[in-house]
């Protein structure tokens, strides 16, 4: 897979013993898992200091040490190769690098506020039809993620389908020197993270630097829905692919005759008659799909093909999905939370037509800084407009259920709860909710609503 000499040249490290010729079968970060063989890089994470564990990967026959402290006398007199460097998260970084350089396919990036992995999932899923294609798995979206996933990819790929994600500024930048892609694609962006890029101008220069990182000629794939990306077409600077389902404005890939209903989304794109079929009750999920279909269409594979794949695609869980618990209809959306997936959330509840009561159980929104008691308020009031009961869940969503109490919404039917153990005893024993009924769950990662739904 690598030489030690490759390592060196990539990190700019100093190899301090050891052979540069000798060849290591991979690369690893954890020392429980390692495999003889591969060379491990000592990160520094928030909970360990993979510097501890030196010694312990040296007994489980690891090839090369890189690490930021000097080697003791044990390690050199181990035989293995050595290699100092300044930062071993960068030198992780430098290594994914110099196989990206390396490879010969296609290497697509996606960012946004809302659907990164299901867009990821999608493009993936569908590109996969007729491409061998590397992906990063799950949401390993961050500085750890993203270059370990790129660690795998050899001429045996076709094509790399990257998410990045982000929460403080300068980390899109720092992944995407990194990934260097050919076909960019911006989902949307969105009011979240809000406690480090302070409002929507700050998300939008965070996420849109990907551009700047295309590859030559480099294709970018916008959503022109979206009012802050429509900015960036009109200082377009590589060759941009338009998404959009409005009328206003062009559209390279535009849906229309859009249905919704309970079994998922329909719709057909630009003039074509042939309808595409998504199981999801997500509108969103159009944008995502639309994205996936310009990446097929600029890879070459035909419409008739595309449909069949996002016919069969499975939803990354707990993301708008219905689930049955109790003989009661929940919509789970408890994956994570902020004010535009909330707010479409709602929608999707509104919508689905029930004999009997719609229940919500929102947990706190997090990383919005000064504007949490807005966008908590704002979820309130329109609450009070889709639901006949609310359950809330943690400190900032009591503001919530406020807003909904002040917007007509019965006091008897608001509960606040400190966490979500407690939202689902209150949501069993005194509400308990009935076939006729229908519930959706949501909240932030770290609100664990998940908990509501088990049984």
């Amino acid at each position: 897979m690598f030489k030690i000499s490759d390592l060196i040249k990539a990190t700019l490290g100093q190899l301090t013993s050891g052979d540069a010729g000798q060849g290591v079968s991979g690369i690893s970060i954890d020392s429980r898992t390692i495999k003889p063989g591969e060379a491990y890089i000592a990160i520094k994470g928030n909970n360990f200091d993979g510097h501890s564990f030196i010694e312990e990967v040296i007994r489980k026959s690891a090839s090369c040490i890189i690490s930021e402290l000097p080697a003791n006398q044990t390690i050199r007199g181990s035989g293995v190769a050595f290699i100092q460097v300044i930062d071993t998260t960068k030198a992780l970084g430098d290594i994914a690098r110099f196989k990206r350089e390396k490879f010969k396919g296609v290497v697509i990036a996606l960012t946004g506020s809302n659907g990164k992995t299901t867009t990821k999932e999608m493009i993936a899923w569908v590109l996969e039809n007729k491409f061998k294609v590397l992906k990063n798995p799950g949401t390993k979206n961050n500085h750890i993620g993203v270059p370990f996933a790129l660690l795998d990819l050899d001429d045996s790929y076709d094509v790399a389908v990257l998410e990045i994600g982000t929460n403080h500024h300068g980390e899109v930048a720092y992944l995407g020197n990194i990934v260097q892609p050919d076909i960019a694609c911006l989902i949307n962006i969105g009011p979240s993270h809000l406690e480090f890029f302070k409002n929507l101008e700050g998300v939008y220069k965070e996420k849109s630097v990907l551009l700047e990182y295309l590859r030559k000629p480099g294709m970018a794939i916008l959503n022109a829905d979206d009012p802050l990306l429509k900015k960036r077409l009109a200082t377009a600077r590589a060759l941009e692919i338009i998404v959009g389902v409005s009328l206003k404005g062009r559209a390279d890939f535009r849906a229309s005759k859009i249905r919704n209903s309970c079994e998922g989304l329909e719709f057909c794109v630009n003039r074509s008659q042939k309808a595409f079929n998504l199981g999801t009750l997500g509108y969103l999920n159009i944008y995502n799909a639309l994205i996936a279909i310009a990446c097929a269409r600029v890879l070459g594979m035909e419409y008739n093909d595309i449909a069949a794949r996002l016919k069969q695609f499975s939803f990354p869980k707990d993301r708008l999905q219905l689930a049955s618990l109790n003989n009661v209809l929940f919509i789970n959306d408890t994956y994570n939370a902020n004010p535009v997936s909330l707010h479409h959330a709602l929608d999707v509840l509104d919508k689905y037509p029930v004999k009997g009561r719609k229940i919500l159980v929102m947990g706190d929104m997090m990383e919005l800084g000064l504007q949490k008691d807005f966008f908590h308020c704002q979820a309130g009031e329109r609450a009070a407009e889709v639901c006949d009961c609310f359950i809330s869940v943690g400190k900032s969503t009591r503001m919530a259920a406020e807003a909904a109490r002040s917007c007509g919404l019965s006091e008897k039917n608001i509960f606040i709860c400190e966490d979500s153990v407690q939202a689902r005893e209150v949501l069993f024993k005194m509400i308990a909710p009935t076939r006729d009924d229908i519930v959706l769950v949501k909240g932030s990662r770290s609100m664990r609503m998940e908990e509501v739904l088990k049984t």
